[in-house]
């Protein structure tokens, strides 16, 4: 096999120095199916990337990288929502800016969340009280071997905290290259989080919402154009309650939200910052001084010092609060996929 060819620093939001031995930029369904079955004439493994918002490459990748770049938004009106079909290479922050630009409401709580759409539905992305699911009518898949496309109802996408049917049973062999949201004509503010709360339910616009969101993601998280990053390194923990009571009997001031399934949902970045790791360094890898969920690129860093931060700070969080981390980030080795929980283990 011959070294890797192309570079992909441009491709992650790390800004990781590593390589591909090919890369495709497919603007359609067609053209990410040729590009597979070649890979498996070929016998090398295959990866689909929208913008490198949310993987770690660990190493060169030893075959075919797909940039999905499927474009194009149309929108339909009905009596009581818009409907809204995505090509799942459109950047999400954009769509939501283009959303809003067109009076249509609904996208503001997930504004400056980094990638494309075609990623949304993999992580089930959400923040300040509102998920991808929310929003989500279809998504389309492309089933690689049959170059079929098939359309998903959010019913069958499985969507959990962070997860989806694509991270499980459509993980291999199947990529998305369109959504469906259905945005609701009569809008519901959710104030709940953040300084959202701090805006008055009566008076409040969702350009309101939009820019208090922008606000507190800007304040708190680096650009990746400037620091590289992939936003939220590790997912906010779901514990049981009793193990709830007994932290909040030592730690009253924790952020806890209880959840529908029983359980609590706890604040990954709150319990970094109390281990005192903002600012931590190990090489070129750092835990961000503003925000503790996450972890950058500061000097030139290679895939293993952020796997040795990473690692550094689940044992620390473990071992104060017997809560252990896991990354929402993707870890992706020379021939494919990882388990992150294993790699840094």
């Amino acid at each position: 096999m011959s070294s890797p060819q192309t570079s992909l620093k441009a491709f992650n939001t790390l800004g990781l120095a590593i390589a591909a031995e090919k890369l495709v930029v497919a603007d359609s369904a067609e053209a990410i199916s040729s590009a597979w079955h070649a890979s498996q004439q070929n016998n090398q493994p295959f990866m689909v990337l929208g913008e490198g918002s949310n993987v770690l490459f660990l190493e060169d990748f030893a075959g075919c990288v797909v940039i999905n770049a499927i474009k194009g938004i149309t929108l339909e009106e009905h009596d009581e929502a818009w409907h809204l079909h995505v090509g799942a290479g459109e950047n999400w922050h954009q769509l939501v800016e283009h959303t809003l630009k067109k009076g249509l409401t609904g996208l503001e709580n997930l504004a400056l969340i980094p990638g494309v759409t075609g990623s949304a539905p993999i992580q089930n992305i959400g923040a300040y009280g509102v998920e991808f699911k929310d929003i989500c009518q279809y998504v389309e898949v492309l089933h690689l071997p049959d170059s079929t496309v098939t359309r998903l109802h959010r019913d069958e996408c499985q969507f959990g905290y962070r997860d989806s049917i694509f991270k499980h049973a459509m993980k291999h062999d199947y990529v998305i290259v369109a959504v469906g949201l259905r945005l609701a004509k009569q809008w519901k503010p959710v104030l709940s989080y953040g300084d959202l709360a701090k805006l008055n339910p009566a008076t409040v616009c969702a350009w309101d919402v939009f820019n208090a969101v922008c606000h507190m993601r800007q304040s708190k998280l680096p650009d990746p154009r400037v620091t590289g990053n992939v936003g939220s390194f590790f997912k906010n923990p779901l514990i049981s309650a009793q193990q709830a009571e007994v932290l909040l009997t030592h730690y009253p001031a924790m952020p806890h939200y209880p959840q529908h399934s029983g359980e609590v949902k706890l604040a990954a970045g709150w319990l970094i910052d109390q281990c005192a790791l903002k600012g931590y360094r190990l090489g070129g890898a750092a835990v961000h001084r503003q925000q503790a969920l996450v972890l950058i690129n500061e000097d030139n860093a290679t895939p293993q010092d952020i796997v040795a931060l990473a690692h550094h700070v689940r044992q620390e969080v473990g071992k104060k609060f017997a809560v252990w981390l896991e990354p929402e980030v993707r870890f992706i080795g020379a021939q494919g996929e990882r388990n992150a929980v294993e790699v840094i283990s």
